[in-house]
């Protein structure tokens, strides 16, 4: 399952829809709280978060995961691409750290990078 965390209704749609796309099944969330709640956390075998985030933010949320010993694959996406963040995302294992508005190929590419591992 792939979860997508982000406060951009469109945005959480519109990937979701790539997703099943590409035959997954995805989990969508308004938030980094939410998805921490949530029964799917534990089912998540990918995570697509936003970074800037009313409240907890996708690099809150990774370093939780991270604390919890929860290791799932995350690609960050960012309408505000800093590089500091970029080093700290990626330092504690994100698969990748895309800016918006990115290509829906570069989307697929890293999900079947991932996939591809197991």
């Amino acid at each position: 399952m792939i979860s997508i965390v982000d406060d951009d209704k469109p945005g959480r749609i519109a990937l979701s829809s790539l997703v099943r796309s590409m035959g997954y099944e995805s989990s969508l969330f308004s938030c980094a709280e939410d998805f921490l709640a949530s029964a799917e956390r534990g089912m998540t075998d990918c995570l697509i978060t936003d970074f800037q985030m009313p409240g907890m933010t996708g690099l809150d949320l990774q370093g939780k995961l991270v604390s919890d010993g929860q290791n799932i694959p995350i690609i960050f996406i960012t309408a505000y691409p800093e590089e500091s963040v970029r080093n700290r995302a990626t330092a504690a294992g994100a698969v990748s750290f895309l800016s918006k508005p990115f290509d829906g190929q570069v989307i697929i590419d890293c999900i079947e990078q991932i996939f591809s591992r197991d």
